[in-house]
């Protein structure tokens, strides 16, 4: 399978322009992008914290989760 050709994308844009209406295109994209710019930057925040961790509560933290045990229901 290949990448679509032009016809098959005229005819994709034409069933969404039916769906949505060309008024709300725009702002479908607008969100689209926001919510992508927001992904990203809460990406990179992450990455930021974990790396500004120290190796002492990397391991703390290793350690309290390997210690802990599951609970176990039991049913009567």
């Amino acid at each position: 399978m290949g990448m679509p050709g032009t016809t098959e994308l005229l005819l994709i844009l034409g069933i969404v322009v039916l769906l949505f209406g060309a008024k709300k295109i725009p702002d479908l994209a607008k969100g689209l992008g926001k919510g992508i710019k927001n992904f990203k930057s809460e990406m990179k925040d992450d990455a930021t914290e974990v790396a500004t961790e120290t190796p002492k509560e990397v391991e703390t933290a290793q350690t309290t989760a390997s210690t802990e045990t599951p609970k176990s229901t039991t049913q009567a």
